[in-house]
C-alpha cells in the first residue's frame, strides 16, 4: 500500500511539473479541493470530453446534446430531493477539533481490514513462489476468512445504517470498531449529524428581494426539466437520449485523493428515456456499452470491474458502477442507474405542468422511465493519468518517465524537432510545423540535446516526434520516432499528415465502439 501511495504522490507531482494540473489559487496558499487544469491538462481533458461527446451524439441517431444553465429555479432542487436529502453524515473529534465524514471513516476502516488480507496474501505468495494459488488461499486460509467475515459483517451493518439514515448506529460503528481520529489518535467523538452539500447563494439586487438559489450539485436535473422541450423541438421518439457536459458543485467536507473528489467538478451525463417496463433491457445495454467505451482506450481490461449496488436509492430499480483500479484501490469512475420515472414524476408534481410523452405506437401517454449514465470528467482524467504513467528502465542503464496516452487523447500529437539550431534546420522544421498545425496539436522545440527533447515529450505523452536533420534538406524525409517503442523510421514529409492522421485520429477509437 505504501508503495502505491508513493506512486500516486509521484503522479500528482508529475501532473504539476508538466502543466497538467495546478492547485487553484496557489500563490495565495491554495483553495482546498479546487484545482486548475494547465496547458497540457486542458488539452487532455478536452480530448476526453470529445471522445465521450462524439461516442454519444455522433454514433447514436437517437441521442442529442444540450447545455443547461448552472443556476436553476430553487424548487427544482426541492423536487429532486437535494434540499432535504443531499447530506453527508459528519462527526467531530473533540480533541483535534477536526471534522470528518462518518461514512469515510468507516470505509477507511474497511480498507485497513482489506489491507491486512493483502499482506497475508503477499506473505504467502513470497513463501510459496510460483506454485502459489491466490484464489485458493483467499478461500481457505483461516485468518483471511476471519478478516473477510468481519469486513462483510461491517459492510452489511454500515449499508443498513446509511440506507436508513441511522446516525446513532453510524456513531456506534465508529465506537465499536475503535476508530480513532487520524490527528489526535483519540476516540473522543461527537454525535453524527447531517450536512447539506449544496452551495447556496442569492439572486437579486436587494437583500429583501433576493431569492435563494443553489449551484447545481449535478447536471442531470437540467436534462430532466428540458426533456419535453427537446422531445418536441427535435421530434424525438422514445427511446431517445439527451447528453450534457457541464460543471457541478458540492461542498465536500472530506475532499481527498487529488482531483478524484473535488468541490467544483465536471460531469458527462446522458439520460435515456424509455417505455416503462423496458428499462432493465436498456440498463443492461448501457451497462455493456459504457464498459466497451472505457476498454476501447486500451488501458487494460483487467483494471475495470462492475460493482452492482445491493442497496438501491429509493428512486432506482437497478444500479451499477464501473470501477477502475487506481493506485489507491478500485474506485468508481462511472455510474449507470435505472432511475424509473422518479425525476420526471417529481418535476410534474412540483411544477404543476404535464410533461408526459404521448406514444403514437401505443396510443397512450405516460411518464418515461430513465436510464442514466454519469461519468466524472476529472475522475476519467485521473484514470488516464494513473493508467498511462510509467517509470521505465532502458537497456543502456538510462531511464525515462513516459505517459502512454492513447494517441487520440494525447494533449500534443507530435513534436517537431530540428536536430541542430543551424544550417537551415530550424527553418525547415518551422515550415513542417506550420503545415501540420492545421490538423494536429504540435510543439516546436529546439532547446537542449535531441535526447533530452525526446524525454520531455515522453513525459507529456506525445505519441510522435519528428526530427529534421541534414538528410531532410537532401531528400525531404524526416525521422519519425514512436513514443512507446522508441523506434525510428524515415518518412517522406509529403506523407506526414496522412500518416499521423491514421495514427492519432479519434475515429480509430470510435470505430471500436461499433
Amino acid at each position: 500500500m505504501a508503495k502505491q501511495e508513493d506512486v500516486f504522490k509521484t503522479i500528482v507531482s508529475h501532473a504539476k511539473e508538466y502543466g497538467f494540473v495546478f492547485q487553484s489559487s496557489e500563490i495565495y496558499d491554495g483553495l482546498s479541493a479546487v484545482y486548475d487544469y494547465g496547458q497540457m491538462g486542458v488539452e487532455l481533458k478536452n480530448n476526453i470530453k470529445r471522445y465521450w461527446w462524439e461516442a454519444m451524439t455522433m454514433l447514436n441517431d437517437n441521442i442529442v446534446g444540450i447545455d443547461s444553465a448552472i443556476f436553476m429555479h430553487p424548487t427544482i432542487w426541492k423536487a429532486s430531493g437535494h434540499v432535504d436529502a443531499f447530506n453527508d453524515p459528519l462527526i467531530d473529534n473533540r480533541d483535534s477539533k477536526k471534522r470528518y465524514r462518518a461514512d469515510v471513516l468507516i470505509e477507511d476502516e474497511m480498507g485497513k481490514m482489506e489491507e491486512k488480507i493483502n499482506k497475508e496474501v503477499a506473505k504467502a505468495a513470497k513463501r510459496f513462489g510460483e506454485s502459489f494459488d491466490e484464489a485458493m488461499f483467499r478461500q481457505t486460509n483461516p485468518r483471511v476468512l476471519d478478516i473477510q467475515a468481519k469486513i462483510d459483517q461491517l459492510r452489511d451493518r454500515f449499508a443498513k445504517a446509511m440506507s436508513e439514515n441511522d446516525l446513532e448506529d453510524l456513531k456506534q460503528i465508529i465506537i465499536d470498531h475503535e476508530i480513532v481520529c487520524p490527528i489526535s489518535g483519540t476516540r473522543n467523538w461527537t454525535d453524527v449529524r447531517q450536512f447539506n452539500l449544496m452551495f447556496k447563494t442569492e439572486m437579486g439586487s436587494t437583500a429583501d428581494g433576493a431569492m435563494d438559489v443553489y449551484l447545481r450539485p449535478e447536471t442531470a436535473q437540467g436534462i430532466f426539466v428540458n426533456y419535453l422541450n427537446v422531445q418536441k423541438t427535435g421530434r424525438m421518439r422514445i427511446p431517445f437520449g439527451i447528453a450534457q457536459i457541464g460543471k457541478a458543485f458540492r461542498n465536500e467536507i472530506v475532499a481527498r485523493q487529488f482531483i478524484f473528489r473535488m468541490r467544483e467538478f465536471e460531469q458527462m451525463e446522458m439520460q435515456f428515456f424509455v417505455r416503462p417496463g423496458e428499462e432493465l433491457k436498456y440498463f443492461d445495454f448501457w451497462k455493456e456499452t459504457r464498459m466497451k467505451w472505457h476498454k476501447a482506450l486500451g488501458m487494460g481490461d483487467e483494471k475495470y470491474r462492475y460493482h452492482d449496488h445491493e442497496k438501491l436509492a429509493h428512486y432506482a430499480n437497478a444500479a451499477t458502477d464501473i470501477e477502475f483500479k487506481m493506485p489507491f484501490g478500485f474506485k468508481e469512475v462511472e455510474g449507470i442507474h435505472s432511475r424509473t420515472n422518479f425525476d420526471l414524476g417529481q418535476h410534474e408534481k412540483f411544477s404543476g405542468k404535464k410533461i408526459q410523452y404521448f406514444d403514437p405506437e401505443l396510443n397512450e401517454s405516460y411518464t418515461p422511465y430513465v436510464i442514466e449514465t454519469s461519468i466524472g470528467v476529472d475522475r476519467m482524467f485521473l484514470t488516464v493519468m494513473c493508467s498511462c504513467y510509467e517509470e521505465q528502465a532502458l537497456e543502456n542503464g538510462d531511464s525515462r518517465v513516459v505517459l502512454h496516452f492513447p494517441a487520440a487523447l494525447a494533449p500534443v500529437k507530435c513534436a517537431v524537432l530540428p536536430l541542430l539550431k543551424k544550417d537551415g534546420l530550424p527553418e525547415k522544421a518551422r515550415e513542417i510545423q506550420h503545415k501540420l498545425r492545421f490538423d494536429f496539436t504540435c510543439q516546436y522545440d529546439e532547446k537542449d540535446s535531441i535526447g533530452k527533447r525526446y524525454r520531455r515529450q515522453d513525459a507529456i505523452g506525445t505519441p510522435y516526434c519528428i526530427t529534421i536533420d541534414h538528410q531532410t534538406l537532401e531528400d525531404n524525409t524526416v525521422t519519425l520516432r514512436h513514443r512507446d517503442s522508441m523506434e525510428q523510421e524515415r518518412v517522406d514529409v509529403d506523407t506526414l499528415a496522412q500518416r499521423l492522421g491514421q495514427e492519432v485520429s479519434l475515429n480509430n477509437l470510435l470505430r471500436k465502439l461499433l
